[in-house]
């Protein structure tokens, strides 16, 4: 009998075990990771308020009130877990600004972020009334939203033109309340094909390693290396880029 085949397959079937647990454990691991919502805000100036004794004033109102700084901020939030989830609750809310109007959508869909009913009934104004002094107040600085559903990726759009308090411009911030999720701040970045920029350069560059050694190990003509080796920096962001949205479908097909 050969026990030199026979240890090599126990061996195997040994490591096939072992290999299938800890795929198991990792597949586990990402299933149950606690949801992740990131959210970016863009502010850009509208207009501005201005007195100038030779050439005239530029006046911006609302409702008949000066407004100095006006601004529109697009607030976007991005579920980022591996879970899709049911009413989940958005609060956006700011201490420097005024919320004025409001617009938003759910990417991807026809449907928008509509309020949630314990707050629509504060700020219910009854016909030929006006809003009091507490639910000027109340929406000025706050909204809450309800979003019946929020799948894996998708993407819930806010957009407020607000008036902002200093010259400093306006800040706004986004509460999730949601069992298992927790809610994330990222700074707006360029993106390129959906990923972002600053990500698939410095996945790129780490690529690059890999390449650099297959370049060493199979390429003896140094002016023809060199060459490749430019190339690839001057497009590094290509592969960071294909990397990224490889990681990317093999999640979502773990994920289901």
């Amino acid at each position: 009998m050969d026990l030199s085949f026979m240890e090599s397959r126990y061996f195997l079937a040994v490591a096939s075990g072992f290999g299938g647990i800890v795929i198991t454990l990792i597949t586990q691991y990402i299933l149950n990771k606690r949801g992740l919502f990131t959210y970016s805000v863009r502010h850009e100036r509208v207009n501005v308020s201005a007195d100038d004794a030779v050439f005239g004033s530029v006046r911006v109102t609302w409702n008949g009130n000066p407004v100095a700084n006006l601004y529109l901020s697009t607030v976007e939030l991005i579920n980022y877990s591996m879970k899709d989830y049911e009413n989940v609750v958005v609060k956006a809310f700011t201490s420097d600004t005024v919320l004025l109007t409001e617009r938003t959508e759910i990417v991807g869909t026809i449907q928008i972020a509509k309020w949630v009913d314990e707050f629509a009934r504060q700020l219910a104004v009854a016909p030929g009334q006006q809003p009091t002094d507490a639910q000027l107040e109340l929406h000025g600085m706050r909204r809450e939203y309800l979003l019946p559903t929020v799948n894996r990726g998708q993407i819930v759009r806010l957009h407020f033109l607000n008036a902002a308090k200093t010259q400093a411009g306006p800040s706004i911030w986004l509460d999730v309340l949601h069992k298992g999720v927790k809610v994330k701040f990222r700074p707006a970045r360029p993106e390129i094909f959906g990923v972002p920029l600053p990500t698939a350069v410095w996945i790129g560059m780490a690529l690059g390693i890999l390449f650099w050694a297959i370049l060493i190990k199979f390429i003896h003509i140094l002016w023809l290396a060199a060459l490749l080796a430019f190339v690839y920096g001057l497009f590094a962001q290509i592969p960071g880029i294909l990397f990224i949205k490889a990681w990317r479908w093999l999640r979502e097909s773990v994920g289901g």
